[in-house]
């Protein structure tokens, strides 16, 4: 086991993590506890970090995204896996052959619609 001062695999110097070892990752640091917390639970800390992001697009910096945008993906992991959804799976089942809604690879969808 690693200290937090301790070189490890999820270093910036390290290879690219993958969705599905990063989802692996959250639930080993913390899958108890956002089990005994809960959907709803998690849900409230998902959204507050939204909140954050949201205010950090408006006045921040490159480095205060980064770690927003990494909290944002951090927390939505989390739901996924208390609600036991392979978010690779789920992805690529909806997103991998192209838009959900022109099922074309680049989006032609009319810029009035969803996707």
């Amino acid at each position: 086991m690693t200290t937090p001062h301790e070189p490890n695999s999820t270093t910036s110097n390290s290879p690219a993590l993958s969705l599905t070892d990063f989802q692996k990752l959250i639930d080993k640091m913390y899958g108890a506890k956002d089990r005994e917390r809960g959907i709803e639970g998690t849900f409230m800390w998902f959204m507050e970090e939204v909140g954050e992001l949201a205010t950090a697009l408006r006045e921040g910096r490159k480095e205060e995204l980064e770690g927003e945008f990494a909290d944002v993906v951090a927390w939505l992991t989390t739901i996924a896996n208390v609600a036991n959804i392979d978010l690779t799976q789920a992805i690529h089942k909806k997103y991998g052959t192209g838009c959900p809604g022109c099922q074309q690879l680049v989006c032609i969808c009319p810029p009035e619609e969803k996707p």
